[in-house]
């Protein structure tokens, strides 16, 4: 006789109704980086929106940002009337005081601001929960 465990039986998910009728849950919302359209607001820095949180709620949004190589934002990032999220996706990113390698996560409070630049050039995912 051996010290086995009996097999438990496969359990089958339990079937939501949405997701048999449209194949995607109630409020989901997504989009890809490659259907994203690119607008360049400053030479070699793009962005593309992802998400809007639209009029009904706080304005939130996620959009990515895109800096080509030795590309610097025009003036001063100051981060009104909300804080800002990044995620360094890839390459390396600089604030004006640091550099944040891809893999990094920074918060920016309401109120700061700074000088996005690049040497290598990066891609930032970017959350505004407060518009």
């Amino acid at each position: 006789m051996t010290n086995q465990k009996p097999r438990e039986a496969q359990k089958k998910p339990t079937e939501d109704a949405s997701v048999r009728a449209g194949g995607q849950l109630p409020g989901y919302v997504w989009s890809s980086a490659d259907n994203a359209p690119a607008h360049e607001i400053f030479p070699g820095i793009r962005l593309r929106p992802l998400w809007n949180g639209g009029n009904g709620g706080n304005g939130a949004k996620a959009q990515l940002l895109e800096m080509d190589p030795h590309t610097c934002w025009e003036g001063i990032d100051v981060h009104e009337p909300g804080p800002e999220e990044v995620f360094v996706v890839s390459g390396v990113f600089n604030d004006g005081q640091r550099d944040y390698p891809a893999g990094t996560f920074i918060h920016a409070p309401a109120g700061s601001s700074h000088i996005p630049q690049t040497t290598s050039g990066c891609t930032l995912f970017v959350f505004y929960p407060e518009g």
